[in-house]
């Protein structure tokens, strides 16, 4: 089949390839779960333990951020039949995705996090750029509120790590030890480097990527900024449970 080009509205979604109808739900459900995996990871043992007043009010902040993300996928979800009210109060073990199944309780991790795991998160979003499923391509589209604020918590994730690792010898052991963990479940949630299904959502123009071709430009883009954080690359396949 050709790529599929046409843009699909809510009002013409039902008259769409049922295959095209499983493929958009499925993905709005695993967003929807994704997004507020994260609060559910840290926001209890993050917040109220914050060492700075500016820290608790950025997780805080990233939290709120988060819900509203999820809420704005669930709408969208909700318009094409799905109900993702369930995912709200989902234990951390059912997650969909492994990196949103423990519990973060250390500035380290949730640093780390931020950097890591986040910027899958933005590689994820940026598919829906341009989709044929208008409502997800208006929501990630330029200018994008969704995609400002995922910078957002990438930058601080980041920054908090550089300010950790400034600490000194036991810190940077920390940090290295939550990137050693965060690395290879990141480089999992980009999925199967031959998946079918992934195949089918590109032929659909609803993702624009391979799962590998995301996976080797994300491994471009945080190789080096470990490696200028004087961290040491963890063993990419050394864990992986998708490749």
């Amino acid at each position: 089949m050709a790529v599929f080009t046409e843009t699909v509205t809510l009002e013409n979604f039902e008259k769409q390839d049922p295959e095209y109808q499983d493929l958009v739900r499925r993905v709005l459900a695993i967003q929807a779960d994704c997004e507020i995996g994260g609060p559910h990871l840290y926001v209890d043992d993050m917040l109220p333990g914050a060492p700075r007043k500016v820290d608790q009010l950025i997780v805080a902040r990233t939290a709120a951020e988060e819900i509203d993300h999820f809420r704005k996928f669930s709408t969208i979800a909700g318009g094409v039949g799905v109900d993702t009210s369930y995912i709200l109060s989902r234990p951390n073990q059912d997650r969909y995705l492994e990196a949103f199944r423990g519990q973060i309780n250390t500035w380290e991790n949730f640093s780390v996090f931020g950097m890591l795991i986040d910027r899958v998160g933005k590689y994820q979003l940026e598919e829906f750029q341009n989709c044929t499923f208008q409502p997800l391509a208006e929501l990630i589209g330029h200018p994008s509120k969704v995609m400002e604020e995922e910078a957002g918590h990438i930058d601080y994730g980041t920054t908090r790590s550089w300010e950790l690792l400034a600490q000194g010898d036991e810190a940077k052991q920390r940090v290295q030890e939550a990137v050693d963990s965060w690395y290879v479940m990141a480089l999992d949630m980009f999925g199967r480097s031959e998946s079918y299904r992934s195949a089918r959502y590109m032929e659909w123009g609803l993702k624009r990527r391979t799962n590998e071709e995301a996976r080797q430009q994300y491994i471009a883009e945080v190789n080096p900024l470990l490696t200028q954080m004087g961290l040491q690359i963890p063993d990419p396949l050394k864990g992986r449970k998708f490749l």
